[in-house]
């Protein structure tokens, strides 16, 4: 079998069902692959339903019908099978769609998922979007899909170790451009914002690369544009965004901060990277691009609204657009506070890790994005690890980690150092090498950081 031959079963799986529920995760790479299976569903005329859940874990089965419909486990699943199992799941009436590391169970469960052919660089959304293909290769909505499939692809980090989109991903890209919903910006400014923010926000935010005297400087970052004579403002008064600026303009800025990080002896590898624009939208929006686009689905989920999220990848743009800006204003204001709490209170660094518990102060559903941004202000050669209570189990304690591309380059796995650690205790984790995050046990937290910290020292190069 190969990974073309899986994709081919599972969409003849679905397109022989009754009725299909659709079961997805509930951050930007799930609600795009909800979307697209929703879309995929609708387009074939199959009766279809979804569900989302935070965690595919025993306490969220129960969210799962127990009907005769075909159930469609997207961006979840392979890791959890074995739940599958014990509600007496057969395999013809599951399928999943995945692209986590799958688990090892008796029940020969169909399923579409790249990891295990090498296509570690493709999202679950990214794998729904070769299912729903499959299903019609004349799909009339195949664009929005391409769009929605990278925009899970981007939100899932799969650009981030090569700067930009690589082997099946890519090749979504590709389709999604041939069908004019996406424009594909090759050798532009590696950094977060290019729609939306201004010059000198999106230059003092860059941390991949890291920038010496412009990275977490706002003013410094304004003094190289008056240096450069650059314009931070439009005829209008409007503050100039990366995609205002012509080609003159850009190279002038690129070569600016490539001069400073050379002369500091910085690799300059990952100065640049591939942006990936959607022409139908409008300019200055966070849906004008996929990883601005991303954010506001991600702000969605976290908040509890994951359907807000599914309107707007299925083009509202009137009320769940409106609504999915309140949350994105909203979730940008609590991650800057929960950023500023790490820093202002501080971490606890041990050898090769630095950690901090936040209780309850912060909902669990962002605090791995606050300790992404806490991170580009702290030591970048440790990674961070945050601790939280859960409001709807006291008795859980959620762990999430984040580092950077350099750490991931000298060996370091989040993904298997917390799996690892929280095994041990009658816990469990998922995730990525460079982001990841656990559930364990409250009365195993104590040691728990220190248990992470030595799988940690054994990765490093």
């Amino acid at each position: 079998m190969t990974f073309e031959d899986d994709v081919r079963a599972v969409a003849r799986q679905i397109q022989d069902a009754d009725a299909v529920t659709v079961i997805s995760h509930i951050d930007a790479d799930g609600i795009t692959s909800e979307a697209i299976m929703m879309q995929a569903c609708t387009d074939a005329e199959i009766p279809a339903q979804s569900v989302f859940v935070r965690q595919l874990e025993p306490m969220t089965m129960k969210y799962v019908p127990e009907d005769s419909s075909l159930k469609v486990f997207i961006d979840l699943g392979a890791g959890q099978q074995n739940l599958l199992e014990e509600r007496g799941m057969g395999t013809e009436e599951v399928v999943i769609i995945d692209h986590h590391v799958a688990q090892n169970v008796d029940t020969p469960y169909l399923q579409a998922n790249g990891q295990p052919y090498g296509h570690t660089q493709l999202s679950a959304a990214g794998v729904g979007y070769l299912v729903a293909k499959e299903m019609n290769p004349g799909h009339p909505h195949l664009g929005i899909l391409a769009q929605n499939a990278v925009v899970g692809n981007v939100g899932d980090m799969m650009a981030r170790e090569h700067c930009g989109l690589t082997g099946p991903a890519r090749e979504i890209a590709a389709d999604g451009e041939r069908a004019g919903t996406i424009e594909i910006l090759q050798k532009e400014l590696n950094c977060y914002g290019i729609s939306t923010r201004p010059l000198r926000v999106c230059l003092s935010f860059s941390d991949d690369p890291f920038i010496p005297g412009i990275s977490n400087n706002e003013q410094k970052a304004e003094a190289l544009l008056r240096k450069l004579e650059i314009e931070e403002r439009t005829a209008g008064g409007r503050q100039r965004v990366w995609e205002d600026l012509d080609r003159n303009e850009k190279s002038a800025i690129i070569n600016g901060l490539a001069q400073q990080m050379l002369a500091t002896g910085q690799d300059i590898s990952r100065l640049l990277a591939e942006h990936y624009i959607f022409p139908d939208e409008g300019r200055g929006t966070p849906l004008r691009n996929a990883s601005e686009y991303a954010t506001m689905l991600n702000a969605c989920g976290r908040w509890a609204r994951p359907r807000v999220g599914s309107d707007v990848c299925a083009g509202d743009r009137a009320q769940a657009y409106r609504e999915g800006e309140q949350m994105l204003r909203h979730h940008k204001r609590i991650i800057r506070e929960m950023m500023e709490y790490i820093l202002d209170t501080g971490t606890t660094v041990l050898s090769h890790i630095q950690h901090i518990h936040v209780g309850d102060r912060f909902p669990d559903t962002i605090v791995g994005i606050g300790a992404g941004m806490a991170l580009s202000k702290l030591d970048y050669e440790k990674p961070i690890m945050v601790l939280c209570y859960l409001n709807d189990d006291p008795e859980l304690v959620k762990v999430s980690m984040r580092t950077n591309t350099r750490m991931v380059e000298r060996g370091i796995d989040l993904q298997a150092a917390l799996m690892a650690a929280s095994e041990e205790i009658g816990g469990g984790g998922g995730g990525h090498k460079i982001a990841a995050g656990a559930y364990i046990p409250r009365n195993a937290e104590e040691g728990f950081a220190e248990r992470v910290n030595r799988i940690i020292t054994e990765q490093r190069r």
